[in-house]
């Protein structure tokens, strides 16, 4: 099964040690896509966070290429890009945004996120 993974699950593995990979194989997820927003959110990270935020941006942007980038660079934010591709494909999505992961389900999309710091859920 696809899931797109969002800015801040890529990003996990730095601020809480949990293997995002494993967790979302356990779940049955063996496609990872991410949008070329997130990819731009990662980078602007990056260049302007400082500490740990920095850090984990930069483990987040060095597991992207475990993924496929997918998606267009209509200038868009992150999250209509990933509510875009997740309606347009059915895919699922791997997100902490509680904002975007009440607009997924409002439009039917099934939502992973970080439970309890340690483990990825439905």
């Amino acid at each position: 099964m696809k899931v797109i993974i969002d800015t801040n699950i890529l990003m996990v593995p730095h601020q809480f040690g949990v293997d995002i990979f494993e967790e979302l194989a356990s779940l049955g997820y063996d496609e990872y896509l991410v949008p070329k927003a997130v990819v731009a959110e990662l980078v602007s990270l990056v260049e302007s966070a400082k500490g740990d935020d920095r850090i984990a941006a930069k483990v987040g942007l060095s597991l992207v290429d475990r993924c496929q980038v997918v998606g267009g660079a209509n200038g868009g934010s992150a999250d209509d890009e990933i509510l875009r591709l997740a309606v347009e494909g059915g895919f699922s999505v791997c997100t902490n945004d509680s904002v975007l992961r009440k607009r997924l389900s409002g439009n039917g999309v099934t939502v992973v996120y970080l439970r309890s710091r340690r483990r990825l859920s439905v």
